[in-house]
């Protein structure tokens, strides 16, 4: 079995929180690394992924994904990794700390979207956001919802 070139692996998109994008409105994307132990790397090859309710913390002085869920790798032993730890993410201080001013701002805050490997390595990108009222998500349902008609109407003229 043939390794891929690093060109075919260098952004592959392993999960994407969807509800990330509806339920908050996206400012500012930053690309982190995520501090992890060899079966949970082999566990997301596998698609054992789950970071749907995760959200990054901020612990003395450094950023933490909480709340994702990495399942047991299947030919894993007794020393298998614990699927709901919280990861440490991997930025230069100065990102921390531009990250960190931005979050300070009321109603700011931080949230996963995308999980992809990176030339071998796992990054996440991570978003500022605020969180939308719920008149903001009808909104943004009713133009998705007459766009997809629009689209419909001109694909049956043509």
């Amino acid at each position: 079995m043939t390794r891929p070139s690093a060109d075919d692996e260098s952004h592959k998109v392993i999960a994407t929180n969807r509800k990330a994008f509806f339920n908050y409105e996206i400012f500012e994307r930053a690309e982190a690394g995520v501090a992890l132990v060899g079966s949970e790397v082999k566990s997301i090859r596998e698609g054992g992924l789950n970071f749907r309710d995760s959200f990054v913390d901020f612990r003395g002085g450094e950023l933490w994904l909480v709340g994702c869920r990495i399942g047991p790798y299947s030919h894993g032993n007794i020393q298998n990794h614990s699927e709901g730890r919280d990861r440490k993410l991997l930025l230069h201080r100065r990102e921390i700390d531009s990250l960190y001013g931005k979050v300070r701002e009321k109603g700011l805050t931080l949230v996963p979207t995308k999980l992809y490997f990176k030339n071998g390595r796992v990054k996440v990108e991570i978003a500022v956001a605020r969180g939308k009222e719920r008149i903001d998500k009808r909104r943004d349902l009713a133009d998705r919802d007459a766009k997809r008609q629009m689209e419909r109407a001109l694909r049956a003229r043509r």
